[in-house]
């Protein structure tokens, strides 16, 4: 199960909608099969593995990370292709939490005389699938807070220069994890004070990932603007509360969506935004900023993760902005907590990475 799981990983951030997953048949004590889903669209773990088994795999055991799903999608299920190869015992290290399939799949192999295991390694093969089991079992991506910020918590100067606070070190990490997630999600100032591309450079990615979020409450996106250019092909969705043609059309034009919603205290409402994403199969989002989205999303309590990159720098000013904007707490009782902290070192910079634990209301 440990060669499956990282089987699994080889494809992280390219399989979505669908989870990773890997799969290894084993004969007699020996390894006659393996593989992992590529991607989405081509064939699932278990039937890559039972093809490189080929007839070796009758009579064997399939370990995979995920249970086997019994349902027709892209691809046939991959309950045919394991009672078709004659595999006798599956083990699988966890449910597939996805409603067609949760259970389904095992339940139908024990009713083919199968020998059907689970929870070997359970932990480790969900956390590796956490964006899918956070969509399937909330309705909400997993949603990862990042920022890059000075030692006094600044994340530019008074005059709005941010390039570059954080180590090349840090740049470098921070398009890794925008290459494993499916969406940025930023709010309109940081488009128009840094003009970003948006994109996951420096490592490999699909070409339609990561999806670009903007989040634009009065619609003030330039049509010029980098991540709309064709160095960013990744679509573009804006999230807004204009209703206005005449504004929309311009950025319809250069191939984005407009997503309209009703404003919640002006603003627009990242809870229902996220919800909507999860409708179009993103089920990982990273918040990038600025500070009053980041403030939002933590106000709204939609953010699971963070990652902070801290550099030994010093920038101050009572103007200058700082990681959370908002109006912030009043008693110490309301603040967000961190959990399960890892801090280590990155070029000079330190990545502190965390999970969000939010005070009882």
């Amino acid at each position: 199960m440990n060669l499956a799981l990282r089987l699994a990983q080889r494809a992280q951030g390219r399989t979505s909608p669908n989870p990773v997953v890997g799969a290894v048949v084993v004969k007699r004590n020996r390894i006659v099969g393996h593989g992992y889903h590529r991607r989405a669209g081509l064939p699932h773990a278990e039937v890559e593995a039972l093809r490189r088994a080929g007839r070796r795999a009758r009579g064997s055991t399939l370990y995979v990370t995920l249970e086997p799903c019994n349902h027709s999608g892209r691809t046939p299920p991959c309950c045919d292709a394991i009672l078709a190869a004659g595999v006798t015992r599956v083990v699988a290290a966890t449910r597939d939490p996805n409603p067609l399939t949760d259970g389904r799949g095992l339940m139908r192999l024990r009713r083919a005389g199968l020998r059907v295991q689970t929870g070997v390694l359970a932990r480790e093969a969900q956390q590796i699938n956490e964006p899918f089991f956070t969509s399937m079992r909330t309705r909400m991506p997993l949603v990862i807070a990042k920022v890059g910020q000075s030692l006094d918590g600044k994340i530019a100067t008074v005059r709005g220069a941010s390039r570059w606070i954080t180590s090349a070190a840090s740049r470098r990490q921070s398009h890794r994890l925008r290459a494993q997630v499916d969406a940025i999600l930023v709010g309109i100032t940081t488009v128009l004070q840094d003009d970003p591309l948006l994109t996951a450079r420096g490592t490999r990615t699909r070409a339609d990932r990561p999806v670009k979020v903007i989040v634009d409450s009065r619609l003030r996106l330039p049509s010029t603007a980098q991540c709309l250019s064709p160095r960013s092909p990744a679509p573009t969705l804006i999230a807004t509360t204009v209703r206005t043609s005449a504004r929309c059309a311009p950025l319809a034009r250069r191939g984005t969506e407009i997503l309209i919603f009703r404003p919640k205290q002006g603003r627009v409402p990242l809870r229902q935004l996220c919800q909507e994403l999860v409708r179009r199969g993103l089920h990982s989002v990273l918040i990038e900023g600025g500070g009053e989205v980041l403030a939002s999303a933590f106000a709204e309590r939609i953010v699971h993760r963070i990652t902070w990159f801290v550099a030994p720098t010093l920038i101050g000013g009572r103007r200058a902005p700082s990681a959370l904007g908002g109006k912030g707490i009043a008693r110490l009782a309301d603040a967000v907590r961190l959990r399960q902290m890892h801090v280590r070192r990155l070029g000079a910079d330190l990545c502190i990475e965390a999970r969000v634990a939010y005070p009882s209301r």
